[in-house]
């Protein structure tokens, strides 16, 4: 097959499924082992090919039972392990509960090198281009925006114990249609909503994945943490900023805990 690879970043699938324990306990105890060795070597391949990742899951609640989140280039391979994910335990044992498709991808609001030099060294600093401290301050931009585009592109990412996943588009109705304003108003309105994602940093890692056309929202938002406070309290502060009050909406949102495969097959009963 031809690769199915896009100019940049990676294709990105949720994947949540129900376990159906009366079908699980039809199976022979050597059943039930077989299948489990048979998922952790699955799991060990995909965790084997180049430039790919998946990180497993336990649901919270009864929305689901067992998730994955994949990463990978190729959506030939994201479509072939996702198949042998569904029937990696047997042909009855998980239902698919939700899925998601996306790509990873730069943010069109990021802040140009000609817009901080503007509007920050020499408007907001008062920094003279060309001397030491403006190319020292320039420097300091330009490797953080290059480590940040690359994390947004080509994320690693860590084994924080819980992840919420939810999706999001942004309003158009009446007054409150996104895709009405300007370029330059909605840059503003997102550096206002990065500011207040910037006071987490350490608490918080943020990874938005695009899916227009691809899903039946606009972006997938996936946060890691150490905490479940910091989950909740990133999320009812960016609800005040105007981008969030005015023109999010949202999907419904998965709280999972990220496990390895031998204490997830105990957390769920297997």
């Amino acid at each position: 097959m031809t690769p199915l690879i896009p100019k940049e970043g990676w294709h990105v699938l949720h994947l949540f499924y129900h376990i159906d324990h009366a079908q699980w306990a039809l199976y022979s105890e050597d059943e039930q082992r077989q299948s489990k060795v048979r998922l952790t070597e699955l799991v060990q391949e995909i965790r084997a090919t180049p430039d790919t990742q998946l990180l497993t899951f336990s649901i919270v609640s009864p929305k689901a039972d067992l998730g994955f989140m994949l990463l990978t280039p190729d959506l030939h391979v994201a479509n072939f392990f996702e198949k042998q994910l569904t029937l990696s335990f047997g042909p009855e044992i998980l239902t698919p509960a939700y899925s998601y498709l996306s790509l990873t991808e730069p943010s069109e609001y990021t802040t140009t090198r000609e817009q901080h030099i503007a509007e920050t060294l020499i408007a907001e600093k008062n920094l003279t281009e060309g001397s030491t401290e403006f190319e020292a301050a320039l420097k300091e931009f330009d490797d953080r925006m290059a480590h940040y585009r690359s994390y947004r592109v080509y994320p690693q990412l860590p084994d924080w114990p819980v992840v919420c996943f939810y999706p999001m588009s942004k309003r158009r109705s009446g007054t409150d249609n996104w895709y009405s304003l300007d370029y330059e108003a909605r840059r503003k309105l997102m550096a206002g909503h990065a500011r207040v994602g910037r006071t987490y940093s350490g608490r918080i890692l943020q990874l938005i994945t695009g899916s227009t056309g691809l899903d039946e929202h606009e972006w997938g938002v996936t946060l890691l943490s150490k905490t479940t406070e910091d989950i909740k309290a990133i999320i009812y502060e960016m609800r005040f900023d105007e981008v969030s009050a005015r023109y999010a909406e949202f999907g419904d949102f998965y709280i999972c805990l990220q496990l390895p495969l031998a204490e997830l097959f105990k957390r769920l009963c297997l």
